[in-house]
């Protein structure tokens, strides 16, 4: 299947969903630019999740990639979670804040979540994505049947052929420099930690469909060396962090400028599950603690409420501030004029 055809773009571009951080506003923007634009719905509930989906519609009629996670619900265990929030209150007592009483499994898995497939049917964004795994095979039928493209994330071989198994209409190929969470299905497993290139060229053999890069890309010439080596489209994220429409907040912006933040580490601390982060006071809090962590997103709900107590105390540093191994190259500028230039570089590049 021809991607770039099949979705009407100029270039062989996507935005990546970036839970969080993007917006319909920088979704719409970059579809109406030519590439493919995303909504990372993973932390949105049902009706936030189509408000949103909507409001990108308002702005454009061409598809958008709404992303959800299809991680395995979280295992509780109270001794855990108590002494993560045992661990933890001294820092919130130094904002003049106390921890909660209790933590929540705050993200609903899509795989058990029938009620957001039902409203991708309804509101048919055009393109699905899935991450940290599958949902049921027969739910991806149901999305492709309404007129949706479904996309898997992969960081292995095992896992990519585990989604063309599923039947889904392409897979991207997360290499380790990506920034956020880590895709792999099973986060106690070994990770390969295959630099996005590599996967791309082992995944382009093993695969027959077509395989997507992602991960610390950041211009043309990276684009460029993806395609070369297999991909059919590349996906960038940290590109499109400091965009004009970017829900990134004044101090994550101000980080992803700072060298001292560099370069972004893979760590669990913030979520639970391995994610790629600035180096920030959050990331330098849990790796001191070192005590064991709540499941995912379970550990996310402490983290979450000690970013807000500390940003109510003027301090910027304890956010997930994701971002990719490129962010040194972070752009600013209006999502579709980044867009523009990166596609520009690319032909530059392709000459």
């Amino acid at each position: 299947m021809d991607l770039v055809t099949r979705l009407g773009l100029k270039w062989p571009l996507f935005q990546a969903p970036m839970a969080g951080v993007s917006t319909p506003e920088m979704a719409a923007a970059v579809s109406n630019a030519g590439g493919l634009g995303a909504l990372g719905l993973g932390s949105a509930g049902v009706e936030v999740a189509r408000a949103m989906l909507r409001q990108a519609r308002a702005l454009t009629e061409r598809p958008i990639n709404a992303n959800v996670f299809c991680h395995a619900p979280a295992v509780r265990d109270a001794d855990v979670e108590a002494a993560w929030l045992d661990a933890l209150a001294p820092t919130f007592a130094g904002f003049e804040a106390k921890p909660p009483d209790a933590l929540h499994e705050i993200y609903q898995s899509f795989a058990v979540d029938r009620a957001m497939c039902e409203m991708f049917l309804e509101e048919k964004p055009g393109v699905v994505s899935l991450h940290f795994g599958l949902p049921d095979e027969g739910w991806i039928k149901e999305l492709q049947a309404a007129g949706n493209l479904v996309f898997a994330s992969a960081t292995s071989v095992a896992e990519a052929l585990a989604c063309q198994a599923a039947g889904v209409d392409a897979v991207v190929a997360q290499g380790i420099e990506a920034g956020g969470h880590r895709g792999v299905f099973d986060p106690d497993a070994e990770d390969a930690a295959l630099p996005t290139l590599a996967l791309v060229r082992l995944l382009a053999e093993a695969v027959d469909v077509p395989v997507i890069a992602a991960g610390g890309l950041m211009d043309g010439t990276d684009v460029a060396r993806a395609l070369a080596a297999g991909a059919t489209v590349a996906q960038l994220g940290t590109a499109f962090l400091d965009s004009a429409e970017s829900a990134a907040d004044a101090g994550y912006r101000a980080a992803l400028k700072d060298e001292a933040l560099r370069p972004p580490v893979l760590t669990p601390v913030l979520s639970g599950r391995p994610a790629r982060c600035l180096q920030n006071k959050y990331v330098a809090l849990g790796e001191q603690l070192g005590a064991r962590l709540p499941d995912y997103p379970v550990a996310y709900d402490v983290a979450k409420a000690l970013n807000a107590a500390a940003k109510s105390a003027g301090e910027a540093g304890f956010g997930a501030q994701w971002a990719g191994a490129g962010v040194a190259r972070v752009r600013q500028g209006g999502a579709a004029e980044i867009l523009q230039a990166i596609g520009a570089e690319l032909e530059a590049a392709s000459v």
